[in-house]
Order: C-alpha cells, then structure tokens, then sequence
C-alpha cells in the first residue's frame, strides 16, 4: 500500500512527523509544564492517561449546560428580587435536577468516546506503523515462508 502513493506522500508525512515532534518537545521542555509534571498531581495524571482523557471530555462537554444552570439560576435570583421566591426555588429545584440528569449523561457519553478514542489511538498507530514500516515488504514475506517452511519440515520429522 505504500508502494502505490507517491514519494512526496511519505515526504509531507515525515515533514509533517518532525514538525509534530518538535512542538511537542518545546511543549514538554516548557519550565512550567515541567514544574506541573513533577508534583504530585502530574505524576498521578501522567500515570492515568485515560482517566485524564475522560475528565477532558466529560468537562468540555458540560460546560454548555452548566452554563445554562448558572444563567437560569442568575435569572430566577433576579426575579426573586422583584418577588418571586416561590417560583424561583421551584425552577432551581426542577433545573437542578435536570442538570444532574444531564451530567450523568455525559459522564457515560465522555467514559464512551474516550474509550473509543483510546482503541482508534491504537488501531491507527498499530496500523500507521505497519504500513510504513522501514523495512520493504520482500524481507516480510521472506521471513513468513521461512517460518512456515521450518514448521512444515518440523512436522514431517514428526510423521504428520
């Protein structure tokens, strides 16, 4: 599959790669993600990346609706100011609950598609890895036939 794409492909990829690599290492290298890193609460999320990955996702996702909690409960204390106490407790207590509803939600959703982030990662790597892989893909093949004929000699040495 390699062999169909044109060399400027693989170029642009390996360019692309370098270019990667580098903002990376000045990202890590930077004196303040390093300092970060070293306490204890980096090393902890440095040790649990997917837990680290689904807190991500579960806060990026409720942001929007806390966001609207926290403007429904502003409005209502609003109104309460002009004299509407009753109703005000009564759209808090129901928003409240709606809003637990919904975080609960997106922890599943978040817990979801981090997993599913996490197996892409892998299949993708695994895969990128294969196909452009530095050895040529004779020396692959060559290396399977050798393996099957030591084990198809083996077996008639065995009788089978």
């Amino acid at each position: 599959m390699a062999e169909e794409e044109p060399p400027s492909v693989s170029r642009d990829l390996q360019e692309l790669q370098r270019k990667l690599g580098l903002l990376l290492e000045s990202f890590q290298n930077n004196s303040k993600v390093v300092a970060f890193m070293k306490s204890p609460v980096g090393r902890f999320l440095d040790r649990h990346p997917f837990l680290v990955l689904t807190v991500l996702m579960f806060v990026t996702m409720s942001a929007i609706p806390v966001g609207f909690f926290l403007l429904i409960v502003v409005l209502t204390s609003l109104g309460a100011l002009m004299g509407a106490i009753l109703l005000e407790g009564l759209v808090i207590s129901v928003c409240g609950l709606s809003l637990l509803c919904i975080l609960c939600g997106l922890g599943f959703v978040s817990l979801a598609l981090s997993g599913i982030t996490m197996m892409s990662y892998v299949v993708v790597s695994c895969l990128m890895s294969y196909w452009f892989s530095p050895r040529p893909p004779t020396q692959q093949h060559a290396n399977i036939d050798s393996q099957l004929a030591m084990k198809f000699t083996e077996s008639e040495k065995l009788g089978l």
